[in-house]
């Protein structure tokens, strides 16, 4: 058997943070820019980068864009977002645990991030929940505001790594939005879709990933997904 790569997904595929990280990005806006949009961001967050979420946030603002200024909101969002996760009810999504569990321990399968999270936010978000010691790499909104060039540094750091060059076919990125599915088919990997987000069994479907699951709650299913 030929050693397989997962690469997760955090918010909706993962877990569920109670909406930690729109909560600190609104109490950011509010203390630097004195806007108070109440519970709810302008902007649709899913499946998209930080780094694309704070550009389009200061878009909306009026805000010049500019690297110092995309920093300032980073740092800011940063710091609030270790409040605001403790302050909520987050919880890993169902068959998480086990699904990890299972794979880690499994020689031929090895897992990382591929996430629209800045690596930080994605470090904080869970080692709060738990999970953080699971992935040996990942790729992350540092790299690149687009969430479609975020695979190929996954792939360098697999490499340099594990020193693995994983072939297209045995790479699954797993995801809950369209986003996800077509970072995967940007690289030629496997796609897999589970619902547990705010996107449908068929809205996940249209975009045709490879695999489609409601949720992750059968360990073995998936498995043989890989496998």
């Amino acid at each position: 058997m030929r050693a397989s790569l997962l690469l997760w997904d955090i918010d909706g595929t993962l877990v569920d943070t109670d909406r930690a990280g729109e909560r600190a990005l609104l109490h950011a806006v509010r203390d630097l820019y004195q806007l108070d949009w109440k519970n709810q961001l302008p902007i649709d967050l899913r499946g998209r980068t930080d780094r694309y979420i704070f550009t389009e946030l200061l878009n909306h603002i009026g805000h010049e864009v500019g690297l110092d200024e995309e920093n300032r909101l980073r740092d800011a969002y940063l710091s609030l977002l270790a409040t605001t996760l403790p302050e909520g009810k987050g919880r890993l999504h169902p068959g998480i645990q086990a699904a990890l569990d299972a794979i880690h321990a499994h020689p031929e399968i090895h897992q990382g991030l591929l996430t629209g999270n800045l690596e930080e936010g994605a470090r904080l978000k869970l080692s709060h929940l738990g999970i953080w010691r699971y992935f040996e790499f990942g790729a992350f909104a540092n790299d690149s505001a687009n969430r479609n060039e975020l695979g190929p540094f996954a792939l360098r750091r697999a490499r340099a790594l594990l020193g693995i060059d994983f072939s297209p076919r045995n790479v699954f990125i797993i995801g809950d939005t369209p986003h996800d599915i077509a970072c995967g088919k940007a690289i030629g990997a496997k796609t897999i879709a589970v619902a547990t987000g705010t996107f449908s069994v068929a809205e996940l479907e249209a975009e045709k990933p490879t695999h489609t699951f409601q949720d992750l709650s059968d360990t073995e299913a998936l498995l043989k997904v890989i496998l």
